[in-house]
């Protein structure tokens, strides 16, 4: 793997918003959004400045949350820690992120001074580790500083508070903060402990002082009472959702002391061996060479028509290090912004939307081998299932009493578009009003993905089919007969209005073709667990009658039945290409239903590329499933262009994470596709990457798979079979080899084995 490093020149500016804190302090968005290198290991986020008079880290827990309530609340700032040095006249200064080893770091020059810092988060040891050093001995000196941001309480309309208390205390070497937000009655702890190699510590009432010392190492573990268990979800009383559960206190020692048992060496090859074979396991080559100007100019650079082959690779993995950070086992899922926000009031809650944002978070979990980030929404799931039950009898026994069942599980589960780690939406709630029912199974599509990804029959039978056979519970209580037909009534395409206000219809496109997913997908796990009963047999004949896709008089995916010609309701240009779902991420427009496949490619050229960022990352995935490289392209310069940020975060604006992720997945759905039976090599390859290799990329039946090319044509290509299986490859019929027939390569994999192919 190449050596991969967004870098910089300059610290990260002062911006031009201010979040007051208990210690008053000036704290930019615009630094923080647009120039901050984000750290992370699950458990927190890290954002870090590289600031040289006073350093600003900038600490996020994900639990640490208000409700979402008149556009109010979400998750909060979960610290700030400054690092007092009161240098400011410096040479020689770079700061970076490296993505091989998962590190941070800031160099510069003072008064003839070598200064450096060094920062990474363990996933192993949970906490964050920062080395500050020294060339010149006892040449070290700062203050430790932490600030708790503050809360203005304010009143929901039931009337209760939401504002945060905080308080900071220091002992010998040890900084605790700590502190409630009010409305969950979250209690949370934070530690700092601060170990120097020679030099003075001096521990004063809320801060720490360190002097002349040859280098420091600052460790930082910080934790909620928050457990993301069912309970959580079901209690309805907010006071009481976490009354049971203890004060993280303890447990935030026991991280802290653990990991001051091993050096600064120790943490950082802990730290090594966990992240870099995730970051290794997949890789891209376009032939791009590592140029020698900062990310910021390179980034300007593209944006004014300079292709940059390793930008696009740098970008590539930098969405798979972002996932790396944000989602790991055992941790909460990655939400909206990932696991970092600096707000008061984060945008958008930094929830988990259910409308496709969140679903596109984990899409490259998938095809670039990193199939294990998926398990905390996997967690999350089983954990808000109870609760989503509930929603769907109550959604049922509301608006189709004649259907609705009194036995547990009868009535299936649902989830509307709003998340969050204490509860979840229902299609009752008025403000999830403008997404229908699909919106279940854009969520329960990812379930079979992981399945397909994985071929784990275990999981199968225990997690998946079980999720998407009682989605498929619910919509047979929801659809209603109409010409013949079997179609979704309270039916709405996301976010879509007509004469400014959310459009509802019966059967539009995006519910009936998520409805057809869930129907197919759990009628191929029934096949394969040979789970064979009445009920599926009523799947079999019912989802023949779901008319999932339709064609209009422009030639168009109608995105409402009703609807003769393209743009006749709703907004021409929408963000959301919701009727195209089936298109991606789900399969049932594909090249066996050609004329599908044209009226998307209309439909998408109506839409218009210009959007916002997640939209152009989600287009970017669907131009790749209809195999047109160029355009796919096209959409890849735009997100570099138009929707990306210094630090390479998407910007909807603001800041979302959904476009990183969704625009890798894109980048991968380019180079390799499977979800045709077969796997496709180089599916939408544009004419300027003529020339390339990729190693580690996924296939559905658990392949892996490792291709170099020249001049657009395959030269070798390795398989990684890791199930027992048949692999079928599609190459195309100019390729001609003994192992090459009807333009496909097929044999029998054993799990284990690799398979390489010479085609030139």
């Amino acid at each position: 793997m190449k050596n991969y490093e967004l870098w910089y020149e300059k610290e990260a500016p002062l911006g031009y918003e201010n979040i007051a804190c208990f210690e008053p302090e000036n704290i930019p968005d615009e630094g923080w959004e647009n120039w901050s290198l984000p750290l992370g290991n699950g458990y927190m986020g890290v954002n870090v400045f590289g600031r040289v008079n006073t350093e600003r880290l900038q600490i996020t827990e994900n639990s640490l949350s208000n409700p979402y309530v008149l556009k109010k609340g979400g998750l909060n700032n979960f610290c700030e820690l400054y690092l007092d040095f009161g240098h400011e006249h410096v040479e020689n200064y770079k700061r970076g992120l490296r993505l091989n080893d998962g590190t941070a770091y800031t160099t510069y020059r003072e008064k003839g001074v070598d200064y450096t810092r060094q920062h990474f988060t363990s996933y192993p040891d949970k906490v964050f580790v920062t080395k500050l050093s020294s060339s010149a001995k006892g040449g070290l000196s700062f203050t430790i500083r932490p600030g708790i941001p503050y809360v203005k309480p304010y009143l929901n309309e039931e009337g209760d508070g939401m504002g945060k208390t905080g308080k900071i205390e220091t002992k010998d070497n040890l900084i605790t903060f700590s502190g409630i937000m009010e409305y969950y009655g979250i209690q949370y702890e934070g530690q700092i402990h601060v170990a120097v190699s020679a030099g003075k510590i001096v521990t004063k009432e809320t801060t720490i002082e360190v002097t002349q010392a040859d280098s420091a190492v600052i460790l930082m573990a910080v934790g909620t009472n928050y457990k993301m268990e069912s309970r959580v979800f079901l209690e309805k009383e907010h006071q009481n959702k976490l009354a049971l559960y203890p004060h993280p206190h303890d447990t935030v020692t026991s991280i802290i002391n653990e990991a001051k048992n091993y050096s600064y060496e120790e943490l950082l090859e802990r730290h090594k061996q966990d992240y870099c074979p995730l970051i290794q396991r997949a890789s891209i080559d376009l032939g791009g060479d590592k140029e020698n100007v900062p990310t910021d100019v390179l980034l300007e650079e593209y944006r004014k028509g300079c292709r940059s082959r390793y930008l696009e690779e740098l970008y590539f993995q930098y969405g798979r290090y972002l996932l790396i950070s944000s989602s790991r086992p055992g941790t909460y899922p990655a939400n909206l912004q990932g696991t970092w926000n600096c707000y008061e009031k984060s945008p958008w809650s930094a929830g988990y939307w259910h409308n496709i944002n969140v679903q596109m978070n984990y899409w490259p979990a998938f095809n670039t081998n990193l199939i294990e980030m998926f398990e905390p929404y996997i967690d999350y799931f089983k954990a808000y299932r109870p609760l989503a039950e509930e929603l769907a009898s109550d959604y049922i026994k509301h608006h189709f009493p004649e259907n609705f069942s009194d036995k547990a599980g009868e009535n299936g589960w649902i989830i509307g578009t709003g998340g969050w780690l204490y509860k979840i939406s229902g299609m009752s709630e008025p403000f999830t009003g403008h997404s229908g029912p699909g919106t279940g199974e854009l969520t329960s599509k990812l379930f079979w993905d992981y399945y397909a990804f994985t071929m784990d029959e275990n999981h199968l039978k225990d997690t998946v089919y079980p999720a998407i056979l009682s989605l498929s519970r619910f919509y047979q209580k929801v659809l209603i007969s109409q010409d013949d037909k079997l179609l979704a009534k309270y039916s709405a395409s996301p976010e879509q209005r007509q004469n400014g206000v959310h459009y509802h219809t019966t059967g539009c496109a995006f519910d009936q073709q998520m409805i057809y997913e869930n129907y197919h997908d759990t009628l191929k796990a029934a096949d394969i667990l040979g789970c064979q009963d009445s009920y599926i047999e009523k799947l079999r004949e019912d989802i023949k009658k779901l008319d999932p896709v339709l064609v209009g008089e422009s030639g168009q995916i109608k995105e409402y039945r009703e609807e003769s010609h393209y743009g006749d309701i709703g907004d021409h240009h929408h963000r959301h290409i919701s009727h195209l779902i089936g298109l991606y991420p789900g399969t049932v427009i594909n090249c066996n239903t050609p004329q599908w496949m044209k009226a998307a490619e209309f439909s998408l050229n109506q839409r218009g590329d210009e959007s916002t960022g997640w939209s152009t990352a989600h287009k970017l995935n669907t131009w790749a499933r209809l195999k047109k490289g160029n355009r796919a392209y096209d959409l890849l310069n735009m997100i570099l262009s138009k929707c990306t940020l210094n630090n390479l975060w998407d910007t909807h604006p603001p800041f979302q994470i959904d476009g990183n992720f969704g625009a890798t997945a894109g980048i991968a759905e380019m180079l390799l596709q499977s979800h045709e039976d077969c796997i496709h090599i180089l599916p939408a390859l544009p004419d300027e990457w003529s020339n390339g290799a990729y190693s580690g990329l996924t296939a559905r039946g658990n392949f892996e798979i490792s291709v170099t090319w020249q001049e657009r044509r395959v030269k070798t290509l390795e398989v990684l079979a890791k199930s027992n299986g048949i692999c079928r490859i599609f190459l195309g019929d100019e390729y001609k080899a003994d192992c090459i027939k009807d333009g496909s390569i097929i044999f029998t994999a054993n799990e284990g084995q690799r398979y390489s192919f010479d085609l030139s």
